[in-house]
Order: C-alpha cells, then structure tokens, then sequence
C-alpha cells in the first residue's frame, strides 16, 4: 500500500471511523454485544480522545481512513496503566506491516504519557492480532484488568513499557 500516513484523529474523521470500526465488526461477525461495538461514543471518537493521556490515530490512504488505533488510561486502574484500543484494520491493510507501525506509535505515545503498562482485549478467533500483539510485547494474563464493559472479550493482554 502507497500514500499512507498515520495521523491523530480530528472532529471530521468521525463518521468514517465508526463505519470502519462497524464494518470489521460485521467482516470478522465479533459479537456486537459486550464489545467495543457498544460503546457509546463510538460516533464521537474525536471527542472521547481528546482528553488527558489519550490519543487516537487514524491510518490514511489516499484520503481514505484504513485502520485505526488509541491509547488511553484504563479505567478503574492505577494511573501508571494504559490500554490500547479499539485498533482495527480494513482487509486490505492487513498483513503489509502497517499494523506493526501503528502499534510503535502507540506504544510510543504511551510511554510518552508516563504509563509503565499497556493492557489489551481482544477476541479469541483473531489470531492474527494476538500474533502482532505477541510479537510486540504483549503477553497473556488469566483475568481481565480495569473497567472496559468489553464482557464478551476473553483473551486479555498487558505489556511492560
């Protein structure tokens, strides 16, 4: 993939945030319930990162948003713990090492925040995500951290910084 850039979210990114992070959700059939999917500021993700310690990237290819991915401090846990989040790709973005990059420039942003821990959610089913999150740290532990409400996302992450 040519002419991509990943950049911080701004106010008119809205809409095609949320319909790419939907249209994954309906692609991979992860469930709608319990997830991400859920979330109430899922049309306002510009708003929801613009606060304290959080920041929301966007993958742009050729004036096209393609992938997307955020850090911010997780709830209900000491402040020195982060979470990445809701990071999903298009299908053609998949696989070429794009993933790879956002994931340094997260990590980055969390340790520029002052974090010592990232932690991640994610489902079961989606090898190839734990695959990239393993290869960059990620490890598994047995039980959920912090307040997500993603109650239908089994398999949990954290990584030192």
């Amino acid at each position: 993939m040519e002419n991509y850039i990943i950049r911080k979210i701004n106010k008119e990114d809205n809409t095609e945030v949320a319909q790419l992070i939907r249209a994954v959700f309906d692609e991979l059939d992860i469930p709608k319930v319990g997830t991400a999917y859920e979330d109430p500021y899922l049309d306002l993700m510009y708003e929801e990162y613009n606060k304290p310690k959080s920041v929301y990237y966007v993958v742009e290819n050729n004036g096209r948003i393609v992938g997307v991915a955020g850090i911010a401090p997780l709830a209900n846990e000491a402040d020195s713990i982060c979470e990445l989040q809701k990071m999903y790709f298009l299908p053609e973005t998949r696989g070429i090492g794009i993933g790879t990059e956002m994931m340094e420039v997260c990590i980055q942003s969390a340790r520029n925040f002052g974090f010592e821990k990232c932690y991640l959610e994610t489902m079961p089913f989606m090898l190839d995500a734990q695959k990239l999150y393993k290869k960059t740290g990620f490890e598994y532990i047995s039980g959920p951290m912090g307040s997500t409400g993603h109650v239908s996302c089994p398999v949990w992450m954290l990584k030192e910084l």
